[in-house]
């Protein structure tokens, strides 16, 4: 049975330590996961009794408010969780994205184009900016943290790269 990128993702937040809904909302918020995955606010509950069914969550405290039950991993959901990363670290997979979408479509802009990289540039040195901040302020991070942050700053300085190379062209 694999994993949704929100199964996971809430999944392995709980494997880090355990935790009740609002924790993972404020943490999910915190280190900025919204960015690169769609967990909504109101999908986390729903998520965590996904799991919780599933045998790979559990809670001490059987009774009591859903917004109240520390989460923790059982070793099933361990397990699943380990086999999934290992594949997702494993195999590289085309991620689709939006703005390719838009480049296969340029011929629809026209002059336009330059006027849009310059803006996107602007985007992406602010997104730069706040992943830089939010990271700086969460210190010390754990590993997996601080890989996603890396990560996520070197996929923005490639494409910031890119368009300044593209606009300087225009």
């Amino acid at each position: 049975m694999t994993l949704t990128s929100a199964e996971l993702t809430i999944l392995g937040l709980v494997i880090e330590q355990p935790r009740h809904g609002y924790d993972l909302e404020r943490l999910i918020e915190q280190r900025g996961i919204r960015q690169w995955t769609d967990i909504g606010f109101s999908s986390i509950y729903y998520v965590l009794a996904k799991l919780e069914k599933r045998g790979l969550v559990a809670s001490d405290a059987a009774a009591g408010p859903t917004s109240r039950r520390v989460m923790h991993a059982t070793d099933a959901g361990r397990d699943q969780a380990l086999a999934a990363v290992a594949d997702l670290l494993e195999h590289a997979r085309p991620a689709a994205h939006p703005f390719l979408l838009a480049l296969a479509n340029l011929d629809l802009v026209g002059t336009d184009y330059a006027r849009a990289l310059r803006a996107r540039l602007e985007e992406v040195d602010a997104r730069l900016a706040a992943i830089r901040a939010a990271e700086q302020s969460q210190q010390p991070l754990p590993l997996a943290a601080r890989e996603v942050f890396a990560y996520s700053l070197n996929q923005w300085e490639a494409e910031r790269a890119w368009l300044i190379e593209r606009v300087g062209e225009q």
